[in-house]
This record gives structure tokens, sequence and C-alpha cells, in this order.
């Protein structure tokens, strides 16, 4: 099943109708503020999930009036944010893809916060990404092959999540590497990197990943 999370982050409006056109998703889940967004653009959702603290009353009670939409209301002094919360359910919900837009912004904590909320679905071995009208963000513990015409924009940035990501090669890239042991103290040395072949692998033996695909 395919879930896609609207978190309350910014979410460029062309770029929202040409993804959802594009995507089919079988379960939805409006989170907080995300939930204006489903009711601006007609989004119905299978579940909203927050605090509702910047939501707007009429927004609520409009969700509030339709016995099919589910509603979990949680308060706002928690330990997990809203976002993470509904990537939690996505997973209990045994969702094979998750897509999580509205989650980037002007907050650089939410974001980084978003980031690491991506190893719930991780360990459930589960398709899980950010992204928006420039980016594509995900984790990675595996090795991985990508098609260059499948790529989402023109540069790959590969940052460790963890202490370290051992032995990794890159092959089909603009800089390759062979068993290199990258860090999360490398700073932009895994940035900016391109796609230069047909197709192009990322290999380690060890570490999470964090790669993010941009289009500038």
């Amino acid at each position: 099943m395919k879930t896609l999370i609207i978190s309350g982050g910014y979410i460029n409006q062309e770029f929202l109708e040409e993804f959802l056109s594009k995507n089919k998703f079988e379960y939805i889940i409006g989170v907080d503020k995300g939930i204006e967004i489903c009711y601006e653009y007609e989004i119905m959702p299978s579940i909203i999930m927050g605090d509702f603290d910047s939501v707007r009353m009429d927004t609520l009670k409009y969700y509030e009036n339709h016995s099919d939409i589910k509603i979990h209301r949680f308060k706002p002094e928690k330990d997990d944010t809203d976002t993470q919360m509904a990537i939690l359910w996505a997973v209990q919900i045994e969702s094979t893809e998750i897509a999580i837009i509205g989650a980037t912004g002007s907050r650089i904590d939410h974001l980084l916060g978003n980031i690491q909320s991506l190893s719930i679905a991780l360990e459930k071995n589960i398709n899980c990404y950010i992204i928006d009208s420039n980016n594509k963000i995900m984790l990675i513990k595996d090795s991985l092959e990508i098609k260059k015409k499948e790529q989402y924009g023109t540069y790959l940035s590969l940052l460790a999540l963890t202490n370290q990501v051992t032995g990794l090669t890159l092959t089909g890239f603009k800089y390759p590497l062979y068993e290199y042991n990258l860090t999360n103290q490398s700073g932009g040395f895994g940035v900016s990197n391109e796609i230069v072949e047909e197709r192009a692998k990322i290999m380690f033996q060890s570490g999470i990943l964090i790669m993010i695909q941009s289009k500038d």
C-alpha cells in the first residue's frame, strides 16, 4: 500500500499538482497544518493527526463532520513530532511505500528531525522519502543502483547518518570512490556528485547514508 503524508511545511502548488497527477496513493495522512493543504486542494485524507494548534477551526470542523475520516488528536506536549507520529502510523498499517511532502521549509530543526525519523521506516525495509519541488531525501542501509533517467534532479549528495559508513564505493558518478570510509564529520565531501553513466551504483559495507537528490 502506497501512503502519502502531507505535513505542515512549505509545499509548492505546481509541484503538488504534478506529483499527485503522476502518483496514486491508497492512503493519505494529513498532519496538523498539512490538513490546510488538503482542504485547499480538495485532497481527502484517510486520517488527520496532530495537536492541531496550527489549524483553523473551520478547517478542523470540516473534517470532523466527515465520519469516514479518522482523527487522532495529540497533546502539544509530547516526545515525538507530528510527522514522526504519522510515519509510525504508516508503518503500523503496513505501508509498502511512504512519501512525505511538506516536511521541508524554514524550520531546519523540523527538517533534521524529519530526516532522522525516516529511520523508523528504514528499520522495516519500507521505501520512505521526503520530497519537494527541489529535493528528494531518503535513507539507505544497503547498496543501491540508480538509473540516470530515473534520478530526481541533477545532483546527488551522500552524507553519513551513522558515525561512519564503511567501504563506500561509487561507480557511474562524476566523482567515483573506492572503499572510502565516510564519517558524519566529513563535511561536504559527499555533496553535489553527478551521475554520468546510464547506471550508477552506491555500494558500502556498513552504516546508514542520507541520500539527497537535488534539482538545483
